[in-house]
């Protein structure tokens, strides 16, 4: 994407442009994003992990198997003392697989994934997990423990917050029509990506710890926003002959982002 662009986007937002200049000088340094020799910008090395795991959503459900109450842990305990940008990354590794501290120093999660151990500890690696971290699976635990296992995620939370967020989808793909192009860019980029943050981040916890068929309503109905969202962007995306989304071929360029800055 050229910064002429990326200034025109950030002014939806009412980001000024030397914000968002300061903004891509201090993520080219640190490889988050790549400028070609045409001064073009793209996500860079860095950010490749967590875009693949952004990229999942759509397949999301894809990922889980049938719950025999068996679990995954991995053992944080023995690591030696880490940076904080260390510490941070392996936290996020583990968030993105839907790990929680049982005792200090194991992280466990619902052995309900289709991914082999081997697949999963490459995948938490990629993300930030120190290697020396090992990852393993428990057949069962004991009553006790099983039970506070289980009680480390709030499935009565996690069934409202689908269900709310479903809700203001369906509220704001009915409103989208009948509102301004640049409103209906800024309020479907901002809803459509918090959504896709809370399905990339949901733990996929199985029955009886969340019911079925909740986050699959949810991933269903940000599919067709997500439909409806591009289609809001792509007089944008034309004007700025930018391939991410293809425009109809006979769309005209709305007036209002023509008159987007240009610099």
């Amino acid at each position: 994407m050229p910064v002429r662009a990326l200034v025109a986007a950030a002014d939806l937002f009412a980001i000024e442009e030397n914000s968002l200049r300061v903004a891509l000088a201090r993520l080219l340094a640190a490889e988050t994003v790549e400028r070609d020799e045409r001064g073009e910008y793209r996500l860079g090395r860095r950010a490749a992990a967590v875009q693949q795991q952004v990229r999942s959503w759509r397949r999301i459900e894809d990922r889980v198997c049938q719950w025999n109450g068996g679990w995954l842990g991995v053992h944080t305990g023995a690591l030696r003392r880490e940076s904080r940008a260390t510490l941070e990354r392996r936290r996020r590794a583990l968030r993105f697989l839907g790990f929680r501290e049982l005792v200090p120093g194991l992280q466990i999660r619902p052995d309900n994934l289709t991914a082999s151990r081997e697949a999963l500890y490459e995948e938490l690696v990629t993300l930030g997990l120190p290697t020396a971290a090992p990852v393993f699976s428990m057949a069962m635990l004991d009553g006790s423990s099983d039970t506070a296992a289980r009680a480390l995620w709030d499935g009565d939370a996690l069934v409202a917050d689908y269900r709310r967020s479903r809700a203001e989808l369906e509220e704001s793909e009915a409103r989208l029509p009948a509102i301004s192009t640049r409103n209906a860019m800024v309020e479907s980029f901002l809803l459509g990506g918090r959504v896709i943050r809370q399905i990339v981040l949901d733990p996929l916890l199985p029955e009886p710890i969340v019911p079925a068929g909740e986050l699959r309503d949810l991933v269903a109905a940000m599919r067709r926003y997500d439909k409806l969202g591009h289609s809001c962007w792509r007089t944008f995306f034309s004007h700025y002959r930018l391939s991410s989304v293809r425009a109809p071929v006979h769309s005209e360029p709305a007036p209002e982002v023509e008159a987007l800055p240009a610099a």
